[in-house]
């Protein structure tokens, strides 16, 4: 989930396709549910004999034996305890930086003399500026100016913010009481955006006279020598350019110096964990000087924006000064630290506890306002950094369900989008969630799956539509992190029927598509599980959602209309500003009243089934006669304003089944034709919404896409966005995890703030499990399956469903002319396979006789639907298919 703010890219070259090579010895027997026996090495091995014994007619692929190989995919940390795998850069005097990385070994050491007191402007000198921003109560809540005499008050904790966002130039004039000789100044300005390009004036034969320039800064302490000394009573400093940050493009200055003083380098040290991490960061100091030595630690899950301030902390947004780091002033003893939450030392030295990230850097240091229980100097010696890991762990042991292929690259990107939504998969604590008003006591000490891991940490009802298959996919035993999020959010339904979101600003934040969403995710909750008490319970939501709430914002064509029952002002997963009968809600209600029908069916509510299968026959006409544009041959993103076409409303008429297949053909070619990217497919077509917005890529949006490719016979097309999506991610730093939002050239969408493992961009986890390899529920807890593979250009697929009854297993391999497939089956259970080919010209064998001959079957579970021969009512035990192309 993103939320609005106020408010690069790694060039490594993405992975290369492989292939995963056979192995031979070494394989890894698995249990019963499928985890390596005490002992096994991790192994790829490959037999190359037919799929248990039956015949195969043309050479067989080679793969590994069942259950063999896919363990060395694993990302997760072997224990809860997590070391940093490098050190990527130190400043200053810094000695055996290397000890950080292990205890027990050499002690880093950093120091720092202590620094001569800043020159000052004399007494009776008056600053000016340009313009200056009106007080208020800043970030935190306690009263701030901006007045231009901030900048030489000689408190670095104040300064002065110019109020002409993005406009330039800015001006800062400094007179003085009397003339002094000037050999240069210093501009110390703030950490939120930094002066890139200004000029220092003197008032010199009453005129001003250029003394310094300055281009391309990028440092917050910068010192400005002159050519040559000069006498002067007035010193004017001109701004053209800043860096613009998430706080927007003003020129803010928070000291000038009236000499130049070259800053001494704070000794630091930058540690690389290889990959994202979640937790609280741990330092064991073994002494220090008896000055109370400060540290700072900076967090960010990428290099680009890996400065002396954090990519994000909590404290931000909530009610302490905006610091930007974690502090700690070490004793002279030394301290087995653990980063929490909260103050050192009364109101002074804070620490935000909790992140997420990849890099860490350790800098000796302090804030100007922290002294002096904190000082920016002195001397600490670390014995070694390490964190707490607080997140789901997926060990190779707590896999229930997994995946290999022949494709070495899909097989990382599905152990990525494993590894990313366990980083969401954590315990709902008050001091670690979203501080915008998002902690919810019905909540507390809950296992439940956040949106991310480092910013907002609040669990979302839309990112579950993903990141919830994948849970149940991996970790059966986790599941129970989507059902405490869904009881409790539909236990905050409000009396119309509608469903918040998630728990930020208590449960109020108004989401138009959300709880669409909830009745999806509370399907798919009792299709994987079976969970007949959780459909019982929270039935009454979901008439409600269906039968009240959304009722209440459709309009006289029978389409939901964004704008009706005062929900104008209603955002939805990208806050995007489209309202009006828009494709992608209407398509997403198709979808919701089908799922609601199939629960209801289930539970014996024939009546409320047929209402909304049949009322989601009427809106699927309805989209197809407004909202489908004949000339572009694509569904419209909204029926009123600027004609653009947008990824989701398109996906989903092709899941949802609004679209048929000639519609279905004509939209995803257009979605090729418009939005393709190296980084993927774009979520718009054109940016009429929003400039940039064609060239922005959300993997949240892109899952359906992918399958709506799948489904149509598209396997090709398919891989290949799979493979520019999730290659680019894989490809560029953090690596691994799964993005929230790709922007412009592959950039990181919402630069620091954008949050780098998020659970609604894993689709390519059950879009590989459920369309490649084929295998999915038909009915609620397993009951029935399908298997019915989309193999594209892969050799050889198998994997393991996590059931109720135990394993649903499969594996597959291919050739040019032949097809095999074998089902290992759980008790309590039946399925069909349908296997891929035209029909007309397979020759299909099971059981050691002919089942289809290319023109009639030989038994009755044997029939051709949609050009493939299908096998059905395959109950318990071990069942093997081949099919044949031409002469079998």
């Amino acid at each position: 989930m993103t939320l609005p703010e106020t408010p690069g890219t790694d060039t490594r070259p993405g992975p290369r396709r492989r292939t995963v090579v056979a192995a031979g010895a070494g394989a890894v027997a698995l249990s019963a549910l499928g985890a390596p026996t005490a002992g096994a090495a991790d192994g790829n091995a490959a037999h190359g004999t037919a799929v248990h014994g039956t015949a195969v007619h043309g050479r067989t692929p080679r793969a590994p034996r069942l259950g063999t190989g896919w363990q060395r995919y694993v990302q997760a940390p072997a224990s809860r305890t997590v070391r940093p795998v490098l050190v990527l850069a130190t400043t200053g005097d810094v000695r055996a930086p290397e000890g950080l990385l292990a205890p027990g070994g050499a002690r880093t050491v950093l120091r720092r003399p202590r620094p001569a007191a800043a020159p000052r402007w004399p007494e009776g000198t008056v600053a000016e500026a340009s313009s200056a921003h009106a007080g208020n109560n800043g970030n935190d809540g306690r009263p701030r100016t901006y007045d231009a005499g901030n900048a030489i008050d000689g408190d670095p904790d104040t300064f002065w913010n110019d109020d002409t966002l993005g406009e330039f130039p800015d001006t800062l004039t400094l007179t003085l009481p009397a003339a002094r000789e000037l050999s240069g100044v210093t501009v110390v300005s703030n950490s939120d955006g930094v002066p890139t390009d200004f000029t220092v004036d003197v008032w010199r034969d009453g005129g001003w006279w250029t003394a310094a320039t300055v281009a391309d800064n990028d440092v917050s302490h910068r010192a400005v020598p002159f050519a040559r000394p000069v006498s002067t009573t007035r010193v004017r400093i001109t701004v053209t350019a800043v860096q613009d940050t998430p706080r927007g493009a003003f020129t803010r200055i928070n000291e000038v110096w009236p000499e130049a003083v070259e800053p001494v380098e704070p000794p630091s040290v930058t540690v690389d964990f290889g990959k994202v991490v979640v937790g609280y960061p741990r330092v064991r100091f073994t002494s220090a000087s008896d000055n109370s030595p400060g540290v700072r630690l900076a967090f960010s899950e990428t290099r680009q924006f890996l400065t002396d301030r954090s990519d994000f902390t909590r404290s931000d947004q909530s009610g302490v000064p905006a610091q930007g780091t974690d502090q700690f002033a070490v004793p002279a003893g030394g301290a087995d630290w653990t980063d929490r939450k909260g103050h050192q030392n009364g109101t002074q030295v804070y620490a935000d506890g909790l992140h997420g990230f990849r890099y860490l850097k350790i800098t000796l240091d302090a804030l100007a306002s922290d002294a002096p229980a904190a000082e920016p100097w002195g001397t600490v010696e670390i014995d070694s950094v390490g964190l707490d890991f607080t997140a789901y762990l997926g060990t190779p042991a707590t896999y229930r369900g997994w995946f290999l292929c022949s494709d070495d690259d899909l097989n990382r990107y599905w152990y990525g989008a494993s590894y990313t939504n366990e980083l969401v998969t954590d315990t709902f604590r008050q001091d670690d969630v979203d501080p915008r008003n998002a902690w919810s006591a019905s909540l507390e000490g809950q296992l439940v799956l956040h949106d991310g891991p480092k910013r907002d940490r609040d669990p979302y009802v839309g990112d579950l539509a993903v990141s919830a298959r994948t849970l149940y996919l991996t970790h059966d035993e986790a599941a129970e992190a989507a059902r405490n999020v869904l009881a409790d959010l539909a236990a905050h339904q409000r009396a119309d029927g509608w469903i918040p979101p998630a728990s930020i600003n208590a449960y109020t934040l108004p989401l138009f598509d959300y709880p669409l969403w909830w009745v999806t995710c509370s399907w798919d909750y009792v299709l994987y599980t079976g969970d007949r008490g959780y459909a019982e319970r929270h039935y009454p939501n979901l008439l409600k959602v269906l039968d009240v709430w959304y009722p209440s914002v459709t309009d006289s064509a029978g389409l939901l209309s964004k704008g009706l029952n005062d929900t104008g002002g209603y955002g939805d997963y990208a806050f995007l500003g489209r309202t009006g009968r828009i494709t992608y809600y209407n398509a997403n209600y198709v979808q919701a009243l089908n799922d609601a029908a199939a629960l209801a069916r289930w539970l014996g509510r024939r009546s409320d089934a047929d209402r909304w299968t049949e009322r989601a026959g009427r809106v699927r006409d309805a989209i197809n006669a407004q909202l489908w544009d004949a000339s572009a041959g694509a569904y419209l993103d909204s029926g009123t304003g600027p004609v653009r076409h947008a990824q989701d409303g398109n996906a989903i008429a092709v899941t949802a089944g609004v679209a048929d297949a000639g519609r279905a053909a004509s939209a995803l070619a257009h979605l090729d034709a418009t939005t393709r990217r190296p980084y993927g497919n774009a979520f718009m077509d054109n940016d009429t919404l929003f400039d940039g917005a064609s060239q922005r890529v959300y993997a949240f949006t892109s899952y359906p896409e992918i399958v709506a490719r799948f489904e149509t016979g598209r396997a090709d097309s398919a891989l290949d966005q799979i493979r520019r999506t999730y290659g680019w991610m894989d490809g560029h730093d953090p690596g691994i995890t799964h993005w929230e939002g790709i922007g412009p050239d592959g950039s990181l969408y919402e630069d620091a703030y954008t949050s780098m493992a998020h659970g609604w961009s894993t689709g390519v986890l059950p879009a590989l499990t459920h369309q490649l390899l084929g295998a999915r529920p038909t009915s609620p807890g397993y009951v029935t399956w399908e298997v019915r593979p989309h193999p594209g250009d892969v050799s050889w697929a198998q994997g393991q469903l996590p059931t109720p009854h135990g394993p649903l297993r499969v594996e597959w391999n291919r050739t040019s002319t032949v097809f095999a497939v074998t089902v290992h089956v759980p008790a309590g259970t039946r399925g069909a396979v349908a296997l891929p080919g035209d029909s007309g010209r397979l020759t299909v064998r099971g059981g050691g006789r002919v089942l289809w001959n290319g023109r009639r079957a030989s038994a009755r579970s044997v029939s051709v639907s949609g050009g493939r021969v299908t096998v059905s009512d395959l109950g318990p035990g071990t069942h093997s298919f081949t099919a044949t192309t031409g002469r079998g």
